[in-house]
């Protein structure tokens, strides 16, 4: 008897991923993806399956980040990279306008639509999906709608990849965002190699996502094949080593507002803003004008910004956060307590990124720990 599961899932081969880019080519999209460089795995314009991570795991710990080669030639066998998504929906900067002085005033040059990619997303994990929906929460889930960040996630493409490993920064089980996707694709691929092949369970998640499916080489998934998908995320989960005790965080956060456990953390911190810019939740941008040397030519751009630098928090009359107490004390209450007043979900997704890349290792769960537990003899 076939089961639900089987009928809706499909069986790709390796060899038909690169038919999988090039239907998606066809169709207008700009495929972003992982690919290998600099020493580590980032995401970028990608044209060929050659380009893919094959072969390469990552090792991540607290303040660290390397890669090495993995026994086989899976594409998707490592987590998450110093990049999210972000990068592509919420710029980093953006020119909003530029203008030119004509007969004593300025024109503006470029105050229409600026033109928008068709991206294709290979590879989004559970977690990235859980933080794209987070952002979608924030800058168009409300009556103030970020255009330009609605204009460019309106016409993207998921292909999402079940993670069949976990680093050991990774604590997306304890905050329920990972590590299965159980939604926000258009496709959804589960990688498998094992005596049966190299292979990809895949699931469709939209009507878009079938239609590309459609144009490729499948064959029906078994119950070995789903079970054998089901065993490697359940995988996932069970190497997470980390975790937060997510229960009353809000409350526990506000009650907890003087703990010297903020003196211990603001010890260490650098305020480097590091763990903002590498969080794929974070949306904090800034507006700057600037002027060529004749002052005849000017331009308006945003930029991404931080809760931890010194000028984020200045309002008329001086800055409201000067120490770094303050400012990490902000962004950790944000994230995990008045992110759920305003939004109305936490805004860690646990993806683990602000732990690797931290350069001095502060770890978001252990300092959650410690204010949970009274203690303030945290490491150092």
């Amino acid at each position: 008897m076939i089961t639900v599961a089987e009928e809706q899932s499909r069986i790709l081969h390796a060899d038909e991923l690169e038919k999988l880019m090039a239907a998606l080519s066809r169709k207008g999209y700009e495929i972003i993806g992982p690919s290998v460089r600099d020493q580590a795995i980032v995401y970028e314009r990608i044209e060929s399956a050659a380009q893919l991570p094959a072969g390469w795991i990552d090792e991540q710990e607290r303040g660290c980040y390397r890669l090495r080669r993995r026994e086989d030639q899976a594409w998707f066998g490592y987590a998450a990279g110093p990049q999210s998504w972000k990068r592509y929906l919420h710029p980093a900067e953006v020119q909003l306008w530029s203008a030119e002085r004509s007969g004593g005033t300025f024109r503006i040059l470029n105050n229409e639509v600026w033109p928008k990619p068709r991206y294709a997303f290979l590879g989004v994990r559970a977690c990235d999906l859980a933080a794209i929906e987070v952002q979608d929460r924030v800058l168009i889930g409300d009556k103030y709608r970020d255009a330009i960040y609605e204009g460019l996630r309106q016409s993207v493409f998921i292909v999402a990849v079940q993670c069949t490993r976990a680093a050991a920064t990774c604590f997306c089980a304890s905050m329920g965002s990972g590590p299965r996707a159980r939604g926000g694709f258009d496709l959804l691929m589960t990688e498998l190699i094992s005596a049966e092949g190299h292979r990809f369970v895949v699931e469709v998640g939209s009507k878009g996502g079938a239609e590309v499916l459609a144009e490729l080489q499948t064959t029906p998934a078994t119950g070995a094949d789903l079970q054998e998908a089901e065993a490697a995320v359940n995988l996932a989960a069970s190497q997470q080593v980390r975790s937060i005790d997510t229960t009353g965080i809000k409350d526990l956060l506000y009650q907890n507002f003087d703990h010297p456990r903020w003196d211990n953390v603001a010890a260490r911190c650098l305020t480097c803003a590091n763990c903002t810019m590498v969080c794929p939740t974070c949306f904090c941008t800034t507006v700057e004008d600037v002027t060529d040397v004749t002052g005849d030519h000017a331009e308006r751009w945003r930029r991404w910004d931080s809760c931890f630098t010194l000028s984020f928090s200045y309002i008329h009359g001086g800055n409201v956060r000067t120490s770094s107490k303050a400012r990490y004390r902000q962004w950790m209450t944000h994230k995990l307590a008045s992110w759920i007043d305003q939004f109305g979900t936490s805004g860690c997704v646990g993806c683990g990124r602000c732990i690797a890349w931290c350069p001095v290792g502060i770890d978001i769960t252990e300092e959650v720990r410690a204010i949970r537990e009274g203690n303030n003899h945290g490491n150092t």
